[in-house]
């Protein structure tokens, strides 16, 4: 079912962005708007990994190194059946982790200083494990294709905005052609965006699932995730951005309200319940 889920969402996503296209440009929208989500899904399958890693400061550190945190994450990519990833430490005291590469093969996990820090050896396998099952799954693929489409969207519906105001777009003849394209502005990036959270949230529960068979023990990740969301509260990463918000295990991003409703994870409550009724059965 979450595959599924998965699919339909993406198929979702990529229809809005071929709408958005022919609500600018009618056939020729279309096409420009596809050639330009492969160009970007193109990028981001090559090099979305190094872009991150380089934009949080992450080190690449060998056995030697790191020998308990390489030793630990060596022993749960066993357990996961998948190859040794690349082992990166970002310089943050605010504690998180997240994994990224195109597939298996080329993937590699990071963990902040500071998760390193608060965390039993228990505890950050149970991190670790969920950022590997990322890794078996392609979820990280799947996750930087939907934010290339997401972001492609965004762009159409900023030429959306300037072709409406300067009459341009395929109905520009027709009456209400303008006020089409606005409507296209306005709701085709906030369609976009909640799908893509939609994949994110989607993603994220398998991991937890995954992480937890991979460690042996759901309680693991549990107690985790609830020593990282107060951590990260109390510790926000200023230098997180909204753009790579969804590859972290918690949100790196503070604000809470209206603005739970537009997080890329899901509600943190509902991932600890979860895994506790792993561990003991459903509730009542």
């Amino acid at each position: 079912m979450n595959t599924l889920k998965t699919t339909f969402l993406m198929a979702l996503l990529t229809v809005l962005l071929v709408l958005a296209g022919g609500a600018i440009g009618g056939r020729g929208g279309m096409t420009f708007a596809l050639i330009m989500a492969g160009v970007m899904n193109f990028v981001s399958y090559w090099f979305s990994d190094k872009i991150v890693l380089a934009m949080y400061g992450a080190q690449e550190v060998t056995e030697a190194e790191q020998p308990e945190f390489y030793g630990l994450v060596r022993q749960l990519a066993t357990q996961a059946a998948i190859p040794m990833p690349r082992v990166y430490v970002i310089p943050s005291e605010t504690p998180n982790a997240f994994a990224t590469g195109r597939n298996p093969e080329h993937a590699a996990v990071a963990a902040t200083a500071g998760i390193m820090r608060i965390l039993t050896r228990e505890e950050l396998m149970g991190v670790m494990a969920h950022e590997l099952t990322h890794v078996r799954n392609r979820d990280i693929l799947i996750s930087s294709v939907a934010a290339t489409i997401a972001g492609a969207i965004t762009y159409l519906a900023h030429m959306a905005q300037w072709a409406a105001i300067f009459g341009g777009g395929r109905d520009r003849d027709e009456e209400g052609g303008g006020f089409g394209l606005i409507i296209m502005a306005i709701v085709a990036p906030i369609a976009a965006m909640l799908i893509q959270m939609a994949i994110s949230r989607s993603r994220e529960f398998g991991a937890d699932r995954g992480g937890a068979e991979i460690s042996g023990n759901p309680l693991f990740l549990a107690n985790a995730l609830r020593k990282l969301e107060m951590a990260n509260r109390q510790i926000p990463m200023g230098e997180a951005s909204p753009a790579t918000a969804h590859m972290f295990i918690v949100n790196p991003l503070t604000g809470g309200g209206i603005m739970s409703l537009f997080s890329t994870h899901p509600p943190m409550e509902e991932r600890v319940r979860r895994l506790e009724e792993m561990a003991y059965g459903p509730r009542g």
